[in-house]
């Protein structure tokens, strides 16, 4: 029985985590970090749009604060309306070349809202996971007629899978504990 499934799946399922850790890095949890800011796009150039990583160096000196500091000092105006038109509710304050953004320390009522925020957003990779499996019992269900696979092949084949799948739901449920924690914790 042709078993290249198992390492496609266990491909298709890593894009899945790493997926799940991006979109986790985006949620604000009261400390200053430069991956809270680094994607925001910004129109720079006439009409070109480049992330803010790619405009200038961030940094975090201290766990309230960001600094940013663009490359062009020409861009730093539009930088400043990225940042305060981006979804983060974050302020960004022009001082010269250097743009200052200070995280507000979270509620208890806020980090409530995105420990939530987080259990979504792990359910969403499950159910992306789920899909993955989906997928992948369907080929090896297809090999059924296959000449030379047995019945007890394609239930070992189903095994592994499943083995597969539950090691990467353990993966989700670390990823869900570990951002938690650094929620709540003040």
């Amino acid at each position: 029985m042709d078993e290249n499934f198992l390492d496609e799946g266990r491909k298709k399922m890593m894009g899945v985590i790493d997926l799940v850790k991006t979109d986790l890095l985006t949620i604000q949890t009261g400390r200053a970090k430069p991956s809270l800011v680094e994607d925001v796009a910004v129109e720079a150039y006439e009409g070109s749009t480049l992330t803010l990583k790619e405009l200038a160096t961030i940094s975090a000196p201290d766990p309230h604060l960001i600094t940013i500091k663009p490359y062009d000092a020409s861009v730093t105006e539009a930088i400043s309306k990225a940042l305060a038109s981006a979804s983060l509710n974050l302020n960004p304050v022009v001082d010269g070349e250097l743009i200052r953004i200070t995280v507000p320390a979270l509620t208890g009522e806020r980090r409530e809202e995105l420990v939530k925020s987080v259990k979504q957003k792990i359910e969403s990779g499950k159910a992306m996971l789920r899909q993955v499996r989906t997928d992948l019992k369907k080929d090896i269900d297809n090999q059924r007629d296959t000449a030379g696979v047995s019945e007890d092949d394609i239930f070992a084949a189903n095994e592994k899978l499943q083995k597969l799948i539950d090691e990467f739901n353990v993966s989700l449920d670390e990823l869900e504990s570990a951002k938690e924690t650094e929620l709540m914790t003040l």
